[in-house]
């Protein structure tokens, strides 16, 4: 009698011990099944997002693109390797070289960017090509008024900077949400320097101060999107003295653009977070007394404008796609 009751016990324990063993595979199972599924849906959304952000479908309005505004100097080398990738990208409406060289732009040259651009251009796309001619030689061209832009915005670049084209229709869209700001990839910062007299100065700090703090109130137009407003503003409402310092001393005039936005709409700058591959050598920020020359920069602006209008913030804006750890 103990012996069969004992033989039920076991065997009850070992049913219950088997049914315990079961549950617990299929709620593996079925958490390992989820997560596939999870998975799975996210990559399907990625690409539907991803071909959404490049071509709107269905009833939605097509989106308008942007104009390349890109400075060059005796680089004829770069400036065909720029224009050749960017010609690429899918929102390029239309590229405008800013030309301050007291040669004007060879036919070939002419001739050769046309090619490529046709070449590399996507889905049949026609992207206009304009040289602006500048008489004088100064840092101020680059920002002078084009009054038959194609498009609202431009991105303003360097001939030595690339950005893959993924990089730039994602700052694009950044600046479609917020199109009064400055939205790009090259962040700066300023701080507040007690001097020997008491006074309030101004010091202009580069990336490793960006990096360290996390805090930034600018960002450099040798890679930024804003709306071709500024160009103007720039051009007839900036002070004069502004253009001359930076005609005079042949820098900052990135700092002024910056200056300019931020006192439009008292706020801060967006920064995006991009790979920059650079293709031709340092340039000026490599040089000593960079940054103190910045510094003065930036006081003399201060004082022109009466008053600081820079911004600092520490938002910066990651594409989520290509992130998978937050």
């Amino acid at each position: 009698m103990r012996t069969s009751l004992f033989s039920r016990r076991t065997i009850r324990q070992g049913a219950l011990s088997a049914v315990g063993s079961a549950k617990i595979k299929l709620m593996l199972t079925c958490c390992i099944l989820f997560m596939l599924i999870a998975l799975a849906s996210r990559t399907a959304s990625f690409g539907e997002w991803k071909q959404f952000a490049v071509s709107p479908r269905g009833s939605s309005p097509p989106r308008r693109g942007y104009t390349l505004l890109i400075n060059t100097w005796k680089r004829n080398d770069l400036l065909k390797q720029s224009i050749s990738h960017y010609a690429s990208c899918p929102g390029l409406d239309s590229i405008h070289i800013v030309w301050s060289e007291p040669d004007a732009p060879s036919e070939s040259l002419i001739k050769f960017l046309n090619h490529v651009i046709k070449v590399n251009s996507k889905g049949g796309r026609e992207i206009e090509l304009r040289f602006d001619i500048n008489k004088e030689d100064s840092l101020n061209n680059r920002f002078k008024e084009i009054k038959d832009l194609k498009s609202d915005v431009v991105f303003s670049i360097d001939d030595d900077i690339i950005f893959p084209c993924s990089t730039v229709e994602f700052a694009f869209s950044v600046w479609q949400s917020a199109p009064d700001t400055m939205v790009g990839f090259v962040p700066r910062v300023h701080w507040i320097h007690k001097s020997n007299h008491g006074q309030n100065e101004f010091i202009y700090s580069g990336w490793w101060s960006v990096w360290w703090t996390g805090t930034y109130s600018m960002i450099l137009s040798k890679a930024a999107f804003f709306h071709k407003k500024y160009l103007s503003m720039y051009t007839y409402e900036m002070p004069s003295s502004i253009r001359e310092y930076v005609t005079k001393n042949r820098n900052c005039e990135d700092i002024a653009m910056s200056f300019l936005v931020a006192n439009a709409t008292g706020a801060p700058p967006l920064w995006v977070k991009g790979n920059i591959f650079e293709i031709g050598s340092t340039g000026i920020s490599s040089m000593g007394g960079h940054n103190e020359r910045r510094s003065e920069c930036v006081n003399q602006f201060v004082a022109e404008y009466g008053g600081m209008p820079l911004v600092s913030t520490s938002v910066k804006a990651v594409d989520s796609r290509f992130c998978w750890f937050w």
